[in-house]
């Protein structure tokens, strides 16, 4: 049985739309494309490498597949990332992609929990979802991830998609390690651990 993993990068108001570039994703008129450039250093680099040394198979969200698939068949650096992009399997969930383009794809478009599923039973080491932040929420609420690694950026956009809103299924989570980059990125390693529990530090009527 595989392991589904994601790995999100994601601002301190939780937008996690267009990290890597202006032109990467500006639908909704989003203008913050880019946002996580000026913080990338050698930390946050080995954290994604060790991510990737552990890749059996990828996971992809329509909108980052294409992102994807613009890039990385064209470069061979950094080899630990591209490497591994294009030569594992790939899965893209998607309800009308037809023929894609990138060697190793298949569409997914059917039930999600049905071939989710049956990919994790079939997949022999980690399953990993980067970026995709609509997926990532499905798979939550389908109680199918099992580790999220979250990247959270120093910096307030106010605008752009966020990872978790409303309607998002109340889930709580088990922090399994962290770290923080020199450049103040906190990198933190949760699992998925159920329904959350509740509470109170109110006073017993009795005590008042």
């Amino acid at each position: 049985m595989g392991k589904l993993v994601s790995t999100l990068f994601v601002t301190l108001d939780g937008v996690y739309q267009a990290p890597g570039g202006p032109r990467e994703d500006p639908s909704g008129g989003f203008r913050h494309g880019g946002w996580s450039f000026p913080y990338g250093d050698d930390d946050s680099g080995r954290f994604i490498t060790e991510v990737f040394d552990r890749s059996a198979a990828f996971l992809l969200g329509r909108r980052t597949y294409e992102i994807f698939a613009s890039y990385w068949p064209r470069t061979a650096e950094p080899a630990a990332i591209a490497g591994r992009l294009n030569t594992l399997p790939k899965y893209v969930v998607s309800s009308s992609l037809q023929s894609p383009a990138w060697s190793g794809t298949t569409v997914l478009g059917g039930d999600l929990a049905k071939e989710v599923q049956a990919l994790k039973e079939r997949t022999d080491g980690e399953l990993q979802v980067h970026g995709s932040g609509a997926l990532v929420r499905s798979l939550i609420g389908l109680r199918l991830l099992d580790t999220v690694h979250l990247l959270t950026f120093p910096v307030v956009l106010g605008s752009g998609r966020r990872l978790l809103g409303d309607g998002t299924l109340p889930t709580a989570f088990r922090h399994t390690g962290g770290r923080v980059t020199g450049s103040g990125v906190s990198i933190q390693s949760y699992d998925l651990a159920g329904s959350p529990e509740y509470g109170s530090y109110e006073r017993a009527e009795e005590d008042r």
